[in-house]
């Protein structure tokens, strides 16, 4: 019995290190976020902003995990005077898609109501100092039965219990 404790011990360190390595590799499929326009907290440049075209970054995704049927995209600024600031809501995106071209919609994808009061894309457009702008992308599980005029709160409530993956770039823009 004496002999079998290095065993069951050295059994143990392997299985945790198996354990930790196996956690690694999810870690490094975990789906992302990026644009090519910029890096994560990095400067948003002048064209997509109210005081440029005021039109969308391109956005690459990557990673999207199994079993997604739909993804939805927030961009906001959480450092707005009143509160964070919704900039652009997008649901109903096909899991396929890969990229969002720059001034475009992705064909079948619906947009919401921003605080802007549009549906569509609304630039940085920050009254003082650096604001952060944060793109959210969210994989869900189903495909949402929202309308048109929807808010980011609509889109929330809709997708609660239905995430499977979420993943965030940052772009920054002063005035």
């Amino acid at each position: 019995m004496r002999h079998l404790i290095p065993f069951v011990a050295l059994a143990a360190i392997l299985l945790a290190f198996s354990a930790a390595a196996g956690k690694e590799v999810t870690k490094m499929d975990a789906m992302t976020i990026e644009s090519p326009a910029f890096k994560d907290n990095g400067m948003i440049p002048k064209q997509y902003t109210c005081d440029g075209k005021d039109i969308n970054p391109p956005i690459l995704f990557r990673n999207i995990p199994p079993g997604t049927r739909s993804l939805a995209l927030v961009v906001d600024d959480p450092d707005a005077p009143a509160g964070t600031w919704v900039h652009w809501v997008l649901w109903n995106i096909d899991p396929g898609t890969r990229e969002v071209k720059e001034h475009s919609v992705p064909t079948g994808a619906l947009e919401g109501r921003n605080d802007f009061r549009r549906t569509s894309y609304g630039g940085p457009c920050p009254p003082s100092g650096t604001h952060r702008y944060f793109f959210k992308l969210y994989a869900l599980d189903t495909v949402l039965s929202i309308g048109r005029n929807s808010t980011k709160q609509d889109l929330e409530k809709a997708m609660k219990g239905h995430i499977l993956a979420e993943a965030r770039t940052v772009g920054l823009y002063k005035r």
